[in-house]
């Protein structure tokens, strides 16, 4: 059999900007059809995107991971860490549902998302009406458990080393995992709890080469009600897109401002500048041969 008859893939000229993104780029073609390693590829990210939409949040295994790390390495973080995880607070006040009752309500009634379930509402105000606080930190399933499983604990040892490092003396409260959430389940945790701000890490809605994406949400003054220009967002967080420790550097900024201003949104700008030193060099990749 001829080489030609052997070789029925042509490859793209681009083959070589893959090594700069995931995005699904020359693919190349077997004849007028997509060949048929891509297609198989294609449906092999279709499927991991589906499931990490139903995939349900394991939250034992999360607070479990999270609660054994600052223990451990409580020495490296700001000295209110172990204010996360309080010993004394048990699970189910840590856990806490939306009023989604399964996976098929949450993805049909997204409004039920955005609201705590009236009991746990009824036990944060029970339990912390006489306390106040700076910051609570919502841990939120959303569109990808896989996200929130994967990179909460790394991008949180980020975040806690830096509050070290500039000494910060933010109060926390207790931290807590939405179920079947939403962005907005954030701010009625915040306001049951008496917290002045909210940072809400939530599972992305996954993309075909992203299944693990987790956004951040952060409100001042959270409350019921507030709409999405009253928050400031990082998204892409994860191995592949944006790294643990620019993100926890952006939140971090973000955290400090709209303590110092009061304010969050639209009228709170991320100004934080880090340099890609790969991409300093005076050629363009898109130029070299």
């Amino acid at each position: 059999m001829s080489k030609a008859v052997l070789n029925i893939v042509t490859l793209n000229p681009w083959e070589k900007l893959k090594a700069f993104t995931d995005a699904r780029i020359a693919i190349g073609r077997a004849g007028s059809s997509v060949p048929t390693s891509e297609m198989l590829k294609f449906q092999l990210e279709h499927a991991r995107a589906r499931d990490a939409v139903h995939l349900p949040l394991n939250p034992e295994v999360l607070v479990s991971e999270l609660r054994e790390c600052l223990q451990q390495e409580h020495k490296s973080f700001c000295p209110q860490a172990l204010d996360l995880l309080p010993a004394g607070l048990s699970l189910s006040q840590q856990v806490l549902p939306s009023q989604a009752k399964d996976r098929g309500t949450y993805l049909q009634r997204p409004d039920l998302g955005r609201l705590l379930h009236v009991d746990a509402e009824k036990m944060l105000k029970d339990e912390f009406r006489e306390r106040e606080f700076d910051l609570s930190i919502v841990c939120v399933d959303g569109l990808s458990s896989v996200a929130i499983q994967k990179n909460t604990l790394p991008f949180l040892k980020e975040l806690l080393t830096l509050m070290k490092v500039k000494n910060s003396t933010l109060t926390f409260a207790p931290l807590t995992v939405g179920l079947q959430g939403r962005v907005a389940i954030g701010d009625h945790v915040a306001e049951s709890l008496n917290a002045k701000t909210v940072l809400v890490l939530v599972g992305e809605r996954p993309g075909l080469s992203s299944p693990d994406s987790m956004g951040l949400y952060l409100t001042y003054g959270a409350k019921v009600g507030c709409h999405d220009a009253q928050r400031n967002c990082i998204s892409n967080i994860r191995p592949g897109g944006l790294n643990y420790k620019e993100a926890a550097s952006k939140a971090m900024y973000l955290i400090e401002e709209s303590q110092r201003l009061k304010l969050s949104g639209v009228n709170l700008k991320e100004r934080t500048e880090t340099i890609d030193h790969t991409l300093t060099s005076s050629k363009s990749f898109l130029t070299e041969v």
